[in-house]
């Protein structure tokens, strides 16, 4: 299922309640790597009835078979109210989106930096322990390995980049750009982080290099946990 396929679907599905279809994220900014880049959706409309959620299973199951994550739905006064609770998400979405459809609301919209900074340490400790969990469920496989570091990078890359903006650093595009600014900030080694983003982007992991990546990637979350939980702004 392609982009314009799902918009032509929640068109269909919900109706004049659509307010906006929104991509976000690295494909909406143009970093992202042809079948290897999540394509994050979201959706806001004036109403969400269970009739339409439901009508709309066919083309989530279809979506999400084409290796995509889930669409984020929102009612417009949700989405207008929670920047608070959610400020790296919304932070990240106002910084790299794309309208697909409709108008995006953005009307008194404001991402606090106190906020913005108990999420980003609640965010990186959760993150650390999910890894610590997955490593345990990875054991000595390698290709498992590879493939919880792969997988986990996007996720981190929210969080640094949410460490940027509490320093009041527009987050560039680049991921090594930003990889390269938190490592050195925090201080904590960037050639794990740098050679699990070659792997997401297509580039094979020197042989027997996986250990000794997937350690220096623990450590590093580490020692992003420990600066956080002193970071006074």
């Amino acid at each position: 299922m392609t982009l314009d396929m799902l918009v032509e679907q929640l068109r269909q599905a919900h109706g004049d309640t659509l307010k906006a279809v929104v991509l976000y994220g690295s494909a909406a900014s143009g970093e992202d790597v042809a079948g290897r880049s999540d394509l994050n959706v979201l959706v806001i409309a004036d109403a969400l009835s269970l009739h339409t959620l439901r009508a709309l299973g066919q083309t989530m199951r279809a979506w999400q078979e084409a290796g995509h994550p889930p669409v984020l739905e929102m009612r417009t006064s949700e989405w207008l109210s929670s920047a608070d609770i959610f400020p790296m998400e919304y932070a990240d979405i106002l910084e790299r989106h794309r309208v697909l459809y409709g108008v995006l609301p953005l009307d008194g919209i404001v991402v606090g930096t106190a906020e913005l900074r108990l999420q980003v340490e609640q965010e990186a400790m959760g993150k650390l322990l999910r890894l610590r969990r997955a490593v345990m469920t990875a054991g000595t496989d390698a290709g498992r390995q590879q493939e919880l570091l792969r997988a986990s990078l996007s996720a981190l890359l929210v969080v640094f980049r949410g460490v940027m903006r509490l320093h009041g650093e527009p987050p560039p595009r680049d991921a090594a750009q930003v990889i390269q600014w938190v490592s050195t900030r925090c201080g904590f080694d960037a050639a794990p982080f740098e050679t699990v983003a070659a792997l997401k982007r297509g580039t094979a992991m020197p042989a027997g290099a996986t250990e000794q990546v997937l350690e220096g990637y623990v450590q590093g979350m580490s020692a992003l946990v420990g600066y956080l939980d002193v970071f006074t702004g």
